[in-house]
Formats: C-alpha cells, structure tokens, sequence
C-alpha cells in the first residue's frame, strides 16, 4: 500500500508567557501563632505556562508550531497543592504589577503557516490594537485565526474563531461584527455555535491548564484547519 504521509499542521502561536510553579507537600496541623494550615513542602515541579503550555500541548498533537511571545520570565504562578488528594491550597501570582511590553505586529510575519493563534491572558504584551492589526492581517492573507482571550471586549478579534470558558462569556461586554465562538462549560462540556457537545464525566482533582489543552485540541481537530478555510456566523 502506498500510504501518504499527513501534512504537519504549522501554526503560528502567539501569547503571554509564565512560569508554574506546583508545590506538593502536607497539611497536617495548624499554626500555634493563627488559625492557619502549616505547609509542609515536598517538592517542587517548574514548568512553561500560559501560552508555552499551549504550545507544549500542540506539540503533544503532531503539530509544527512557531511561537511569538514576551521576553524573560517576569510572570510567575505558584500553587500549594496537597500531595495525598491533589488539592491545591493557594496559589501565589508574581510579577503582574505592570503590564508586559506589547509585541511589535510590524515584526510578525503570518505566511507559509496554517493557521493564528492567539492564547491572550490579558497581561498587556497584547493589547486591543495589536489584536486588531493581527486580525486584518490574517483576513488580508486568508489565513484562520483562533483566539482563546480574557478580555472583556472581543470586538478587536474581527472574523476569528473565538475560545472562552462560561464565566468569561458571562462577562464580554462587546463581540466582533463577524465571529464564530464555542464556549467551554466544564462537566457540562461545551457550546459550539448551536450544539452543545457532552463532556465524559470523570473526577478532577486538578483544572490547570485544562482551557489550554482545550484550545490547543481544538484548533488541531478542527476540519477549518484541513481545508485551510474559514466560516464565521453573523
């Protein structure tokens, strides 16, 4: 048989980038100075986050993926879990003070790739007229954008398909004129235009990263890749 090898899907990726940290340890009696659990650390795991974890889970898929996104490692997340039942306790966010530099768009080229994504935590390296410079361009050279973003006006992501859980949706205050968009609904599963698509149950201990690995299974999944077209609603 002659069999074909299939395309590697080459994405463009770009986002806000962080450090996790998880620290696993014990909880087993409380502070003598104030009504507080005592944090007995284990050890401790580092890994990529935000948009690197994106990118990690594209990688996962097969697929070939360029990233762009912010210098250093200013942003770092840090989560308390208990070992025993993989809860976590706390978690410590440093480093967002000030906004991060945005991206120079003048600098991105999107050609040669099969689709955008945008993986947009809102920490300021892309702010509204970047989103909007990177949606007409990907209109202007007919490429799909996929964008998962916590801002509250999506109106910048004009023509994208957009990702968001059901607490974001609850709060956006404005959408693009011509847009498609699924919605994530935990144990619910998910919206996708007007079809609500089940969610196997399972326990969960742990929600981490669970909207990147959606995201990036999405847009790896998704037939709009395949034929390198996109439909938006409206």
């Amino acid at each position: 048989m002659d069999i074909q090898q299939q395309k590697l899907f080459k994405i463009l990726l770009i986002g806000d980038r962080c450090t996790d940290k998880y620290h696993f340890g014990s909880c087993t009696r409380l502070s003598p100075e104030a009504p507080v659990p005592i944090f007995k650390l284990i050890h401790t795991k580092v890994k990529p986050g935000m948009v690197l974890n994106v990118k990690e889970n594209m990688l996962s898929f097969g697929a070939a993926v360029q990233i762009i996104t912010n210098s250093g490692n200013r942003i770092t997340k840090e989560r308390f879990i208990d070992e025993s039942s993989g809860q976590q306790l706390l978690r410590l966010d440093t480093g967002e003070n000030e906004l991060l530099e945005p991206l120079n768009v003048k600098n991105v080229n999107i050609h040669g790739y099969d689709c955008v994504a945008i993986s947009d935590y809102d920490k300021g390296f892309l702010d509204y007229k970047n989103c909007l410079e990177l949606s007409s361009l990907c209109k202007e050279c007919d490429i799909p954008l996929f964008v998962d973003s916590k801002k509250k006006d999506l109106s910048c992501f004009e023509g994208a398909i957009i990702k968001i859980n059901e607490k974001e949706h609850k709060e956006v205050t404005k959408y693009p004129v011509k847009y498609d968009l699924i919605t994530t609904l935990g144990e619910s599963g998910a919206r996708w235009r007007e079809i609500t698509i089940p969610a196997e149950k399972t326990e969960v201990f742990d929600v981490c990263g669970a909207g990147d690995t959606f995201f990036a299974s999405f847009i790896i999944s998704s037939n709009l890749i395949f034929d390198n077209r996109i439909t938006v609603l409206n």
